[in-house]
């Protein structure tokens, strides 16, 4: 009988609370955003020399339709949400000649990931750049983000840690499962 009960209480922590974990809706947008931009300082550490570009900055240039976002996501996530014309990473380093004449800003939830990979390409020559805080400062400072089907309030984060989302967003978190596929 314990055994089983122990097997139901695991069960729901690892495949069910993932999907009920809601963001803490006591914090203003102000407090998630200096929330999100502190993390990413942290996280900056692991790639000093990148550069990064500050969602205000790429919002103008995304007017000017003169910038091209790069999703280092994983597909699953891209399906929840991307930033506006956002082009996914593999079809990027599959076309990179096709891009010379727009500005190249790789983000994902929080840029940690698209920051090492930006290191990489600028390694290699490329001039690129990350979006300072990923999507979460994005819609905080309030951009849009747009499923296939256009305009959506959702977002993915991965846990509780990154649970920032803009006042009227939904974040969406997938299983224990189904992070590594």
């Amino acid at each position: 009988m314990i055994q089983h009960l122990v097997k139901w209480h695991l069960f729901f922590l690892i495949i069910v609370f993932p999907f009920f974990a809601m963001a803490d809706n006591t914090l203003t947008d102000g407090e998630k955003k200096a929330a999100v931009y502190e993390m990413y300082r942290e996280y900056k550490k692991d790639f000093p020399a990148v550069k990064d570009m500050a969602p205000k900055e790429a919002m103008e240039l995304l007017k000017e339709n003169r910038i091209l976002f790069v999703d280092t996501r994983k597909d699953a996530e891209m399906k929840i949400s991307m930033l506006p014309q956002a082009i996914s990473e593999k079809t990027y380093l599959e076309n990179q000649n096709q891009y010379k004449d727009k500005t190249i800003v790789l983000y994902c939830t929080i840029s940690y990931r698209s920051g090492k990979l930006t290191q990489e390409l600028n390694k290699q020559g490329v001039e690129a750049y990350n979006l300072k805080g990923g999507l979460l400062a994005w819609v905080l400072e309030g951009g849009k983000v747009y499923d296939e089907a256009g305009e959506t309030k959702r977002i993915h984060v991965y846990g509780k840690k990154w649970n920032y989302p803009a006042r009227g967003y939904k974040t969406v978190m997938f299983n224990f499962f189904e992070r590594f596929f």
